[in-house]
């Protein structure tokens, strides 16, 4: 592994000025999970380290009891995440997937922003953070700007993100009443490796829980990037939802899934698992809002 320097800013400023001093030699780092990693096996070698540990406002969890709103710093770990009973009660898709990412030492130290910057088809936590309609709020050089999380991802591995820019946090609007949202990992052992597939199902019902008003189906692994299926959720909005009209769902988010054969698992089988999880997934919303009534 190459020698750097490491250095620890103390607010998001400082971060920003340090990599403006080092430009491409400076590389930022948040829980370390994946740049370790590549630091050891030589696929990064910066001069400069940047950690972005001991920014405060980075680590922040808060829900505004007044607006509705959450937000989530992007160095908050999964596993503070995990053991939040107001995520467990209240986002239920965050839950289920950040529960499944890596071992428990790797959700200890791991940071919802890593997940996402790191740009993986495979990345459990973008998938809920898309279905909730999640913004990213970045600051870099030229200041800050906000986009739709849906909007990060440019390819495998690469986002949006311009040279020196920092994810500062995720901000998730107030959800409706009568909502449900689950998320499952789907891969070929109950251990702990990449999914074949996830998926994620949000849905909304009208005051009499008949009628769905909004419906999110966001599909991981199944293209080079995480995706929503537009159609799929066109399909369920303003329809009356139960098994036969889910499973009708499943079918369409599967054929518009962009799915490939890897060494990991077949395309056919992919769909597959896409058609009958958005059916499971959104019946398990419709137990929630039930519950919730």
């Amino acid at each position: 592994m190459k020698a750097f320097t490491y250095l620890s800013p103390k607010t998001v400023e400082e971060a920003i000025d340090f990599h403006g001093q080092h430009s491409e030699t400076a590389k930022y780092m948040g829980g370390g999970t994946d740049v370790i990693v590549k630091l050891k096996d030589g696929w990064m070698e910066p001069d400069f380290l940047i950690s972005l540990k001991k920014i405060k406002i980075l680590n922040e969890l808060h829900k505004n009891d007044a607006t509705g709103e959450l937000s989530i710093g992007a160095m908050v770990t999964h596993a503070t995440l995990e053991k939040s009973l107001m995520i467990q009660k209240e986002y239920p898709i965050i839950h289920d997937a950040v529960s499944n990412i890596g071992s428990l030492q790797v959700r200890n130290v791991g940071t919802i922003g890593g997940n996402l910057i790191n740009a993986v088809p495979s990345a459990d936590g973008a998938i809920p953070l898309i279905a909730l309609d999640g913004t990213a709020l970045l600051e870099g050089p030229g200041g800050e700007r906000s986009v739709e999380v849906k909007d990060l991802f440019v390819g495998p591995y690469k986002t949006i993100l311009n040279p020196g820019e920092i994810l500062k946090k995720i901000t998730i609007p107030p959800q409706a009443p009568h909502t449900g949202s689950a998320y499952i990992k789907f891969g070929r052992r109950a251990a702990m490796e990449l999914p074949l597939v996830g998926i994620g199902v949000l849905l909304t019902l009208d005051k009499n829980c008949k009628i769905c008003t909004r419906a999110r189906i966001c599909l991981g692994v199944a293209a080079p990037t995480p995706m929503r299926a537009y159609d799929a959720e066109k399909w369920l909005t303003g329809k009356q939802i139960d098994e036969a009209t889910l499973i009708e769902a499943g079918n369409i988010a599967a054929d518009e899934s962009k799915v490939r054969d890897s060494v990991r698992g077949k395309a056919w089988h992919r769909k597959e698992m896409i058609r009958v999880q958005v059916k499971r997934m959104g019946l398990k919303c419709l137990e929630m809002i039930k519950n919730n009534k």
